[in-house]
Order: structure tokens, then C-alpha cells, then sequence
């Protein structure tokens, strides 16, 4: 993708899930309306209004993907996606950011194995803009030597960064393909590696562009708020008169045969904290009938926490840290992966026997009509939550077509769902996933290969048929237009005003605030029960006790076992989740409105009367403790977590939030019953409801459920702030490390501070969005990273700001110092007028795009309450943001001064500590095995 922090998508599926229902819920979701026209050249356009949002997504999918990456260039589709962000014959590089993240929308891009796609979203009235963008990059892409030489640079630090330096990295995107596949070419991993990128070249680009970047091998979907004809008028301006080419799109043909004899890796690999299996069969194309069953077969296996695979091995037997499956459809052969990542301890042979039982179960009897009931309701919920927004929409509508030829496919596999019997569940396991038909990856630490041991290596298997790229004839080679010749963009539009949702409070005779925002448009509820306290007041010896607690909320209470509050819940087609902060707590859910009675029951029950038995708090800590073992094993989380210590000292929010190793085995059931008392009392909490329900009822509802819940014991004490300790540069030195983290941090304000839209603008030009100052310096000019940032945390307490990305380890010393030049710019000169225009209106947009779900606008609420934030904030948020002019951001930029600033860069230190130490004499270097994050030295 081009955006940091994003993923490659492992399939179609995983972009846009099916939408499947019950026969009597069906209605619930209605149709996606859309029109559909086919323009002379054989672009596919539809279109999809909804005058209720003041935003459009723009989608263009195109039908190249990995699987037709050249002959020796795998990964080429991924690097072109990259390539289409720069310039045209009449855009500049860069300009897709300008006419999107600049006016307050976004743009991004993923390639699958079948498909690359582009999509933004704007303010309704930049809609003719970006057509005219979307279309001269199909018609007229600029491929020039030094943005080639960049943005190959910037995948290769993607593919270190998602492949080398993520724990389980090459599992998943290189290991899982290569022996899934012995014919197609579906078997290379579509982010490539370094050695196929080196060997791309501009040519290549060139001739990639004119096979498949056509509009008779594309699919144009608008979704939003738009004039149907005028929509039409602007895309024949622009699309109708690209030329359609007279030669023939190459097509992958290739069918992978049917694996008729199980297969066995094993690998070692470094940066593994926790051995892994991993099982996959191979399973139809998505257009096929038996999908439908399929689909709730994988539903039943690990939706939630009352699916089989967490319920069995992760729950009762404690076998894995975690267990789950992947439906990966496709328009070929897809697969279905079982993996488990084991539980400290436990050997990757329980693993697999304990997946391989969990598939014999599925051959040898029909799941229960409960277990079929759940997955359909789960599985609804999932597709209308899909459809809230106009993106979720179009990518919905856009992946039918892609994937399976035909834009009502969504729909139609949602009738066909309706079926599915408990018979055709058993009957498609005993069809697909039979026992000679898996294939296995044992995934094992590199530490543990034992000596002289001899192992078949997972590689491209050389029956994978990869076509070479034939280069059309007489290729154009398309340079940007003069000055005077270039074509502008169309101005925007009158601008379409958006309708912020009202937050409409009460209060119960107990001190419980019960905060609603009506949204009848979908039957959908929101409900986020929030509480002040958190991990703030943990002691500092028990690190992590606050977030177990929060974990322990829905692992039983009084009179429902840990087991029956996942049923019950997810029966109803929700899910119910607890989480800790550093300045509360919450329990979340979502559901249909006609679901939200009984399951506010639940969410009630789990509030207010945990159990927190003794077998359930082991049980939780043995898993706490392999999360944040696998945690520290990459090295931009871990520089996050030295980076709070750092910074914070010995504050309150010092400490790791889910604790250490040694701080949850110190835990005892006095320890989790205390932090549940600072936290959860009504006095202290908020129940925020946001969807399809009436303030009226609401009250009622919470007076039901909520209404003799009352606080035990006196106010818990005030936590309070210590003094920030001296800035620290450390170096944590992992040889293993395949990139290096780094972050340079420095204390900040609490979130009620009237500095606090000020800060924000001001990070927002320094690391807020793909034009930020530091991904401009760090990525785009220099191709050191896939992408670099800064955040603000500001909490009850004086928070933090911290910079960061991830590099190859010899060019960490270097981005430190990039870094921290561009925090100290911030103070010395105003920005200009134009680029604080679009910082702030980048910020505008998200907050818009955020609150256009039911999910986005409770969490936004529920950071209000924890953060001592009046809730009107959600009406003023946007005119305090426009109203923030250059000169306060000058001001606030006294808290971005580097001078104040720790540094921290964990990674490979005997490849970057000698160019740092010039510039920092004093860092202290520690070694991985000797860190402890408990104590303010770091060190044991």
C-alpha cells in the first residue's frame, strides 16, 4: 500500500467480507442501490448516492494484481501501485495529496493478488477534481528515473518493515503463498522481495502501464453525495476519451491442481517470540456455490470468542496465545489457513494436533443449529457495519465486480447464505478439507534449530508458470506538459455542509451519565460503558493491572461463565470487548437496534458483577504474558514502550500499559479487584449509546440495566503528575532486528489545556498525514522509510509527543537527525498560510470521516468523558480547529523543541551506533536481554 501503517491485503476477502444473513434478517440490509453503465471504451462505472453524507469516494479498481507480476519481478504490481502517486502529463508528484489530504479527505491504495486499487475520499464538492486526476493517471502517467529510484527504495523499507522486522512477517506473506501453490502464480508473495525489486527496471514500468492501466480493464464506483447527471457529464469528460488499446489484455490461465497429498515445512526464523503452525487448504473460487457454506464454516471456527478454535485451544485447553482462520477468496483457487500462535511453553505438534481435531470435527458431525444461528447474525452485523460510509459501500460493490464479475454479488451471497443448512457446513469439510489435502508450516525461533539438521526449504516452486512481459509496440513514453500547456484541475464546488451529530445527556440518581446520539439510517447500535480511572493508578510494581482487569470483565461474573457471555452475545450477532487507558476503562458493543435490549442484559452483568475467579485471572496472565513477549519482538513497538519510560519517568503514565513479564506474574486477585475498584463505579462512568435508539429510551434502558448499581467505598485518591526526568538518547541493541525503530519524544499537556488546538495543528504539520514535514523529508524525498509521523497524547495528564518510523538499521543516526531538525523548524519561523490551510483541514476530515459511524462517534465521546473534555467538544471541534491561526501554532511549537526531547532507536546497534554516537556521546546502549522496562534505568 502506499500509505504507512498499512498492511498488504492477503485477499479479496479480507478488504470487503461478504455480506450474509438469515432469511428472517435479510431486510435489515437492504440492497446496495447503485446505477451501472458501460462508457464506448469499456470502463465500468457506477454509481452509488447518498445525499446524507457530505462526502464521495472515488474508487478505481483495476483488474492486475500480484499474480500477474512478471517473470522474475514479483512484487512489480505493488511497486507500480507506489508509481501511480507521482506525476502525469498534467499533475505534479505529489498533487493526488494535494487535491485530497489538503482539502480535508485522503487517498490510498492496496494491490491484491487480483486486483490494484485506488480510492479517495473528498468533500463532496472536489468530486469533478478528483475524476479529472483518477483519469489522467490512467491516460497519461509520467514514469520518470528518480521517482522510480525513490518509491523502489521506500518498498524495500515496506517490505522490511511488514516481512523482516514483524514477528511472523515472512509466515504470512512469504512462506503461506510458496507452498500453498505449485502451479499458479498466486505462490509468489505480492510484496515481492528485495531481490526481484533491484531487478525492475523503468522500462518494465513503462511497459506495465500500457498492458494492463486501461479503461477496458478497469472499474470506476462514486459513492456519496453527488448530481447523478452532472456525474455523468464530468465522466465522459474525462474517461470516455481515453483511447481503448487494440490489443488484447494477457490473462493468467493457469489452474492449480488439486492437492491430493499432504505437506510438511518446518523453518526457523529470527524475531519469532512464540513457535507457530500454520494449516491451509485450498478452496474454490469466490464466485462458487459452495462459498455460502464456506463462509459460515469460517465463522463457526473463529468469530469470537465462543468460535471453536478460541474456545478450544486458546480458552479451555490454553494451548495458544492465539488462534484463527483466514477465508482467502479469490477469482482462482483460494485457501483457507488455520494457524495458532502457541502459549510459552508449548510445542508446535500440540498446535497442529489440536487444529487437525478441530477439522475433524467439522467432517465428522454438523455444527449445531445454535453455532449456525451465531455465524449468520455475526456475519450481518459485519456486513451492514461494512456499509455505514460511502467507501465501506463502494469497496463493497467494486470487489464483487473485480472478483467475481458481477456487482450484485454481495447481495446475492447474502440470500444465498439464508440457506446454508448445518448439512452443507459438514458437507463442504469433508469436500475441501480432508486430511491429504493440507498444507503445513511449522514456524520455529532460530535459536531452537537444532545442529546438523537438514530441512526442505519453502521456496517458489519451479512448476509456478509466470508469463514474461511482452511490451506492447511502440510504446509512448509520456513526459509532464509544459508550463503554459499543463492542464489544471477543475476549482471545487460550493461546499456541501456536513451534519454534526448532538450528544443529548442525562443522569441516573447514581451519578451515571447516560450520553445519546440518534442515527436512524441503519439498524445499528453502538453501546460503550466508560469509566475514569485506568492504569494512571496502577501501582508501580503492578504494572499491567488495569488492562488484565479490563480482559478479566468478560471472562465471567457472578452467574455467566467466561463461555456463556460469548455466546450470548455473539448469538445476537455482536461482540463485546474491554479495554484499559491510561485514564479509564471501557466495555464496548455493537449491534442491531432490535438486538441492543438483551445484550445491554450482558454488558450490564459484565460491569458490574466480574467474578474474577482465580482459574480465569492464570489464565489471562499466561496469555498477557505472550502478547507482551511477542510485542517487544518488533522494534517500533518496543522503542514505543522505552519511549513512555523515558519520557514519563517514574510518572503514572510510565509504565508499560499492559504491564511486563514480571508485573502481571506479580498480580494477584487483590491486586485486579482493587483496579477494578478505582475504575468501575457509576459516580465515575458514562454510558454512551450512538445509533438507531431514542434519548428516551435510552434512559430507560440504562435505568434498567444500570439503575441499583452503586459505588463501593470513599472516591478513589487523584493520581497526580510527577516532574518529567532529564532528556535520555538510548539505543537498545537486538542483532536480530530486521529494521530499527526510532522515536524522539518529549512531555506535553493534558488534553484540557487551551493549548491543546494548537499542538494539534502544530503536529499535524510536522507528522499529521502522508504531506506532513517529516514523511515529506524522511520518505518521499529520501526513500528512508514507507512512512514517518507524530502523535499527541494528551490525557487527564500532561501526555507526550512523540516522532517516529522504522528504517534499515545503517540509516537510523540519519533519521534521528531529520527527526529532530524538523521538530526544531517548527519554532523558528511561522508556517506559511497555505500549508496550515491544509494541515487543518486534514484534521477537519478525519474528525468528519470519524464521526460518519456509530463506533467512531462513541469512541470520540468516550474520550471526552475519560479525558475531563466537556462533550459539546463533538459540536465545536471543528471551528476550534479552523480558528487555530499561525501564530499559535509558533506559540505551541515550544512543545515540540527538541531540546527537550528523549531519544530512543532500537535495532542491529553495531550498524547506526557509531554515526549516533558522534551526534550523542552520552547514549546509553542496552542490550535486549539485559532491558527492564520497570524500572526508570532500564536496566536489570
Amino acid at each position: 500500500m502506499k500509505r504507512a501503517g498499512c498492511a498488504l491485503l492477503l485477499a479479496s476477502t479480507l478488504l470487503a467480507a461478504p455480506a450474509f444473513a438469515q432469511t428472517r434478517a435479510t431486510a435489515a440490509v437492504q440492497p446496495i442501490a447503485f446505477t451501472e453503465r458501460t462508457l464506448p471504451n469499456g470502463l465500468r462505472v457506477y454509481a452509488i448516492r447518498d445525499t446524507t453524507t457530505p462526502n464521495v469516494s472515488i474508487q478505481v479498481w483495476y483488474d492486475v494484481g500480484g499474480k500477474d507480476d512478471p517473470a522474475g519481478r514479483s512484487g512489480f504490481a505493488h511497486l507500480f501501485e507506489h508509481l501511480m502517486f507521482k506525476a502525469t502529463r498534467n499533475l505534479v508528484p505529489e498533487q493526488m495529496d494535494r487535491l485530497t489530504e489538503d482539502v480535508g479527505g485522503y487517498n490510498n491504495a492496496s494491490t491484491g493478488d487480483d486486483y490494484t486499487n485506488y480510492f479517495e475520499v473528498v468533500p463532496a464538492n472536489h468530486l469533478q477534481r478528483l475524476l479529472f486526476a483518477e483519469a489522467d493517471r490512467m491516460a497519461s502517467l509520467v514514469v520518470e528515473p528518480t521517482s522510480f529510484a525513490s518509491e523502489r527504495d521506500v518498498v524495500k523499507e515496506e517490505y522490511r518493515q511488514s516481512v523482516l522486522a514483524r514477528p511472523y512477517g515472512k509466515l504470512f506473506s512469504t512462506y503461506m503463498p510458496a507452498l500453498a501453490y505449485s502451479r499458479h502464480p498466486y505462490a509468489r508473495g505480492v510484496i515481492g522481495d528485495i531481490g526481484n525489486l533491484d531487478t525492475a527496471s523503468i522500462d518494465d514500468v513503462r511497459a506495465f502501464h500500457a498492458t494492463y492501466y486501461r479503461p477496458d480493464n478497469a472499474v470506476l464506483v462514486v459513492s456519496g453525495n453527488f448530481d447523478a447527471a452532472q456525474l455523468d457529464r464530468w465522466i465522459d469528460q474525462y474517461f470516455a476519451r481515453i483511447a481503448k488499446p487494440d490489443r488484447a489484455i494477457p490473462r493468467v490461465t493457469v489452474t492449480e491442481p488439486a492437492r491430493t497429498e499432504a505437506v510438511t515445512r518446518t523453518v526457523y526464523e529470527p524475531n519469532t517470540p512464540l513457535p507457530a503452525v500454520l494449516m491451509s487448504w485450498h478452496l474454490p473460487p469466490d464466485r462458487d456455490p459452495d462459498v455460502a457454506a464456506l463462509t459460515i464454516l469460517n465463522a463457526v471456527l473463529s468469530t469470537g470468542e465462543s468460535s471453536r478454535l478460541y474456545e478450544s485451544i486458546v480458552y479451555r485447553d490454553q494451548l495458544a496465545q492465539s488462534a484463527d482462520s483466514i477465508l482467502d477468496l479469490r477469482q482462482g483457487t483460494g485457501n483457507l489457513a488455520l494457524f495458532a500462535m502457541m502459549a510459552g511453553g508449548k510445542d508446535v505438534a500440540t498446535g497442529e494436533a489440536a487444529l487437525k481435531r478441530e477439522v475433524a470435527r467439522l467432517r465428522d458431525q454438523p455444527v449445531s443449529a445454535t453455532e449456525l444461528s451465531e455465524a449468520k447474525n455475526e456475519i450481518l452485523t459485519t456486513a451492514i457495519r461494512a456499509r455505514e460510509t460511502a467507501e465501506g459501500k463502494a469497496s463493497t460493490l467494486a470487489n464483487s465486480v473485480i472478483i467475481d464479475g458481477d456487482p450484485r454479488a454481495a447481495d446475492k451471497q447474502l440470500a444465498a447464505i439464508a440457506a446454508v443448512t448445518a448439512a452443507d457446513v459438514q458437507r463442504v469439510a469433508r469436500r475441501y478439507l480432508g486430511e491429504q489435502q493440507v498444507a503445513t508450516i511449522r514456524y520455529l525461533p532460530a535459536e531452537q534449530m537444532p545442529n546438523n539438521v537438514r530441512l526442505i526449504p519453502i521456496t517458489v516452486a519451479p512448476t509456478v508458470q509466470v508469463a514474461a512481459l511482452t511490451p506492447p509496440v511502440g510504446i509512448a513514453v509520456v513526459t509532464p506538459a509544459p508550463v503554459g500547456e499543463r492542464v489544471a484541475p477543475p476549482p471545487p464546488a460550493a461546499v456541501v455542509a456536513a451534519n454534526l451529530p448532538k450528544p443529548v445527556e442525562t443522569k441516573l440518581a447514581n451519578g451515571l451519565r447516560v450520553i445519546t446520539v440518534e442515527r436512524h439510517d441503519l439498524p445499528l447500535v453502538t453501546a460503550s460503558l466508560v469509566a475514569s480511572g485506568g492504569a494512571a493508578g496502577d501501582p508501580a510494581t503492578r504494572a499491567g493491572a488495569s488492562s488484565l482487569t479490563a480482559d478479566l470483565l468478560t471472562k465471567g461474573t457472578k452467574t455467566r461463565s467466561a463461555t456463556e457471555i460469548a455466546r450470548a452475545v455473539e448469538s445476537l450477532g455482536g461482540s463485546i470487548g474491554a479495554d484499559a487507558s491510561r485514564d479509564g476503562a471501557s466495555i464496548d458493543m455493537t449491534v442491531k437496534s432490535d438486538q441492543l435490549a438483551p445484550a445491554m442484559t450482558i454488558l450490564a452483568d459484565v460491569a458490574q458483577h466480574p467474578a474474577f475467579a482465580a482459574d480465569e485471572i492464570e489464565r489471562a496472565r499466561v496469555q498477557a504474558i505472550d502478547g507482551v513477549t511477542v510485542a517487544m519482538k518488533n522494534p517500533a513497538q518496543l522503542a514505543g514502550l522505552i519511549a513512555n519510560r523515558v519520557v514519563f519517568g517514574s510518572g503514572p503514565y510510565a509504565p508499560p500499559l499492559e504491564g511486563t513479564p514480571a508485573s502481571l506474574k506479580a498480580l494477584t486477585q487483590q491486586d485486579i479487584q482493587s483496579a477494578y475498584g478505582r475504575t468501575w463505579r457509576p459516580d465515575r462512568a458514562a454510558l454512551v449509546l450512538v445509533g438507531d435508539i431514542t434519548p428516551v429510551a435510552a434512559k430507560a434502558l440504562a435505568e434498567k440495566q444500570f439503575g441499583t448499581w452503586r459505588a463501593a467505598g470513599g472516591s478513589p485518591a487523584a493520581v497526580t503528575a510527577v516532574a518529567a526526568p532529564t532528556p535520555r538518547v538510548v539505543v537498545v541493541d537486538v542483532p536480530s532486528a530486521g529494521q530499527a525503530g526510532v522515536v524522539v519524544a518529549r512531555p506535553s499537556i493534558v488534553r484540557a489545556d487551551e493549548r491543546y488546538y494548537p499542538l494539534a495543528v502544530a503536529n499535524t504539520v510536522l507528522g499529521g498525514g502522508f504531506s506532513s514535514r517529516l514523511n515529506q523529508e524522511i520518505r518521499i524525498k529520501r526513500g528512508l522509510a514507507y512512512g514517518a509521523s507524530s502523535g499527541v497524547s494528551a490525557g487527564r495528564l500532561p501526555g507526550s509527543v512523540m516522532a517516529r518510523t522504522q528504517t534499515k538499521n545503517t540509516t537510523a543516526a540519519e533519521v534521528v537527525t531529520l527527526i529532530a531538525a524538523e521538530m526544531a523548524r517548527m519554532g523558528t519561523a511561522a508556517v506559511p498560510d497555505a500549508e496550515l490551510a491544509t494541515r487543518k483541514a486534514v484534521l477537519v476530515g478525519g474528525f468528519g470521516r470519524t464521526v460518519e459511524t456509530t463506533d467512531g462517534i462513541a469512541d470520540l465521546l468516550g474520550g471526552y468523558v475519560l479525558q475531563d473534555v466537556p462533550i459539546d467538544e463533538l459540536q465545536r471541534y471543528t471551528t476550534r480547529i479552523e480558528g487555530v491561526d499561525a501564530r499559535a501554532v509558533q506559540a505551541a511549537a515550544a512543545l515540540l523543541d527538541p531540546k527537550a526531547a528523549s531519544i530512543v532507536v532500537v535495532g542491529d546497534a553495531k550498524q547506526f551506533l557509531p554515526a549516533l554516537r558522534k551526534a550523542y556521546p552520552t547514549v546509553q546502549v542496552i542490550p535486549e536481554a539485559a532491558l527492564d522496562l520497570a524500572t526508570v534505568t532500564l536496566t536489570r
